[in-house]
């Protein structure tokens, strides 16, 4: 059955990212392992860092919206290929979610800012901490002297994560035809990163396919970016993974915008008395093309709706625009010579 990961965190669908952060927080406190003894604690635990693993994605998050959890078997889930017979599972460590949001796998250490046997009340035990939506947990890491709250003071934020830097981004050529962009289509490509271990310290090779979603129309230079999908250390946010279209050469045509540019060699003897033409297009339809007037070299011809989709109104399409070069003679006979000196104008 489908998942609502809104409904996991406790959270409407329009959520922001920091009410998101706020409610991976709290539930994620609350059904700790190390706090939560009910049975299905761990079960509830994997769910929350799952429900995160998505929603704190933009590009998970928006795949999510719009299809829900079945299109995240290819986002997120597939290790390969786009059959829709695998569903989307978590593949991360729900432990190191959490280390990695807090600064450290047990963030309930930071009660502890002093000794069991010093703490101004007594023994103090994390699992009698009960987190509340509109408190802050880390309200209670910080006591003023004779034990008195100085109300609500965040604790400092973990240097694990307070000189992590994110590095620049990877970026990629990415070749397609003009088929492709024609018709759309999907890229699958292979990437091989390292990412960090539960430990927060050491790293591990791990291989991903991305999926890349060519739209129809898009134009040269568009890019696609997957964030935070390169190389994970200790010390840094991974880098941001681009492609960059690039149009390949093609045998027929060549590109300008929407539309396709189309050359034809025609003969003297064709550009001055007429000809019928057969010109292609780029769906692999040929279409006769008759000109019956005098054709100069350079002549342009173009072909309304035969070019490639507007990329935001798809079902429009640019030109075709044919070029006619002239091919002239490298030399006349006497005869012809005569004959065209009798029968073509002066000017």
């Amino acid at each position: 059955m489908e998942k609502d990961y809104y409904k996991i965190l406790g959270i409407p669908s329009w959520a922001n990212k920091d009410e998101i952060k706020k409610a991976f927080r709290k539930m994620a406190l609350k059904y700790h392992p190390d706090k939560n003894k009910e049975p299905n604690s761990e079960q509830k635990f994997k769910e929350i860092a799952e429900a995160y693993d998505v929603l704190s994605d933009p590009k998970k998050r928006s795949l999510y919206d719009q299809y829900r959890e079945e299109v995240l078997k290819t986002a997120g889930g597939s290790s390969g290929g786009s059959s829709g017979t695998v569903r989307y599972t978590f593949q991360g460590d729900p432990h190191a979610t959490f280390a990695s949001f807090f600064g450290s796998s047990n963030p309930f250490n930071i009660f502890f800012a002093r000794s069991h046997s010093t703490w101004p009340f007594g023994n103090f035990d994390p699992n009698d901490v009960d987190v509340d939506e509109d408190e802050d947990p880390f309200a209670y890491a910080r006591f003023g002297f004779n034990g008195l709250s100085r109300g609500p003071r965040r604790a400092p934020e973990p240097l694990y994560h307070r000189h992590k830097v994110q590095d620049p981004p990877v970026v990629h050529e990415l070749w397609v035809s003009l088929e492709e962009i024609y018709h759309g289509t999907t890229k699958h490509m292979k990437i091989t990163r390292q990412r960090l271990n539960p430990d927060g310290r050491t790293v591990h090779n791990e291989d991903k396919i991305l999926h890349i979603v060519i739209r129809r129309g898009w134009k040269e230079g568009t890019k696609i970016t997957f964030p935070k999908e390169g190389d994970a250390t200790p010390d840094n946010i991974p880098a941001d993974i681009v492609f960059v279209l690039k149009d390949k050469p093609h045998a027929l045509f060549r590109r300008d915008g929407t539309n396709v540019l189309y050359s034809v060699l025609i003969s003297l003897k064709e550009a001055l008395c007429g000809c019928t033409i057969n010109i292609p297009t780029i769906d692999g339809r040929v279409i006769p093309l008759t000109y019956n007037d005098v054709i100069k070299p350079g002549t342009l011809k173009r072909l309304h709706g035969e070019g490639l989709p507007f990329p935001k109104l798809p079902t429009q399409r640019g030109d075709l625009i044919v070029e006619f070069i002239v091919h002239f003679p490298d030399r006349l006979t006497p005869h012809t010579r005569q004959i065209l000196k009798q029968h073509l104008p002066c000017s």
